[in-house]
């Protein structure tokens, strides 16, 4: 199974920042993935914090379609009780047109307690919500009946999309899962993909072999399958030429996110020691950061503890500057994501086989010349 790399962009900057300039490196980053050649870009939503203003990713990623050739774009998530089926489903069906079949479908509960009770939505509501929503979504989107059902906050009266996915016989659908077996069983009832957070700084590494179990059980349970391939899993990245440079240069900014939007913000209860936040996202395996070599081994071991996914999403943090972040990004692209990709493999072959014989082809030159030198 060849590993495929994207981003993950929540995304989010500090409140000192302009927001209409953060909305321009959010968009120049993701040109600059397509330029890399990373396969694939996930944008969320938010209403509240103040940290992170994109509210409708949808919107947000039809411009970034506009900029870029061939990187998939994903709402990474959009939430699904803040939204009535239909609509969802009409928005995402005409990114996938504007887009020419690049869009991905993320779905998620959503996470803020803070935007559902501005909706009017209690937060013991939303995932039942979102599986109300979903099992809705998945008629819409890949049935050809009319659709009609009615629940304590949507109804659907004969409801068919009057546009089908440009994309056939549909794009990627993925539920998140952020570290439970909820989001995973919810994948696995309807045969979708899983969006799963490997880790985030100051919480627990989840298990992640289990949670992929989790979905298989439950995909048994209702006829259906799971695909490892379109597995994609998410997990803090950042890469410098070496390990103390990749540390020294997300320190202070982890530092800030953390003690700032966190806990001062959203109130985690999740503990890292102040002043050692990168080195302890290291040690817990809640965060990849060093040199290209410790890119490698952490995305192996990963792997290998999970019995293997299909894509690698950087979830991608404002922590470096802007130039450092894209010199990460390089070099996954250039010298991590080969590793895994196979990219390497002929290359390497064709030298060894040439070293193996460059004896005789050096005799073979040289004959060469002193046939050609006697000749004249």
């Amino acid at each position: 199974m060849t590993l495929r790399f994207g981003a993950f962009i929540p995304p989010f900057h500090s409140l000192d920042e302009d927001p209409t300039t953060a909305f321009w490196r959010d968009l120049d980053l993701i040109e600059w993935l397509d330029v890399l050649g990373i396969d694939e870009a996930w944008v969320g939503e938010h209403h509240s914090g103040g940290w992170s203003t994109v509210s409708s990713p949808e919107l947000f990623l039809a411009a970034a379609a506009e900029r870029t050739r061939r990187i998939k774009l994903g709402t990474g998530v959009v939430s699904l009780p803040y939204h009535h089926p239909l609509t969802t489903a009409n928005r995402i069906v005409q990114l996938d047109h504007q887009s020419g079949g690049r869009a991905m479908f993320g779905m998620g509960a959503g996470v803020s307690p803070a935007d559902a009770h501005m909706m009017g939505i209690a937060a013991g509501d939303q995932r039942r919500m979102m599986a109300e929503s979903l099992d809705a979504l998945v008629q819409l989107l890949t049935g050809d009946e009319p659709v009609t059902v009615k629940t304590d906050w949507f109804e659907l009266r004969e409801a068919r999309l009057h546009l089908r996915p440009y994309t056939k016989p549909c794009f990627d659908m993925a539920v998140a899962s952020a570290g439970s077996e909820r989001g995973m069983r919810l994948a696995g009832r309807y045969g979708l993909t899983s969006l799963t957070f490997a880790g985030r700084p100051g919480m627990e590494e989840p298990p992640l072999a289990r949670l992929w179990a989790a979905a298989e059980d439950e995909a048994a349970k209702y006829g259906k399958t799971v695909d490892r391939s379109k597995w994609r899993v998410a997990i803090c990245v950042h890469i410098a030429e070496t390990r103390e440079e990749a540390l020294s240069q997300v320190q202070d900014g982890m530092a800030r996110w953390f003690r700032e939007y966190v806990r001062d913000t959203v109130g985690a209860q999740a503990k890292l020691p102040e002043g050692r936040e990168a080195e302890v996202a290291v040690e817990t395996r809640t965060a990849i950061i060093g040199s290209v070599d410790d890119a490698i081994e952490a995305i192996q071991r990963m792997l290998d503890e999970s019995g293997g996914f299909g894509t690698l999403l950087v979830n991608t943090q404002d922590w470096a500057t802007r130039e450092q972040t894209k010199r990460s990004y390089e070099l996954l692209a250039r010298y991590v994501a080969p590793h895994f990709t196979g990219a390497l493999e002929s290359r390497r072959t064709s030298q060894q086989w040439v070293s193996e014989r460059r004896n005789d082809f050096a005799a073979q030159a040289r004959e060469a010349a002193r046939q050609s030198s006697s000749s004249r």
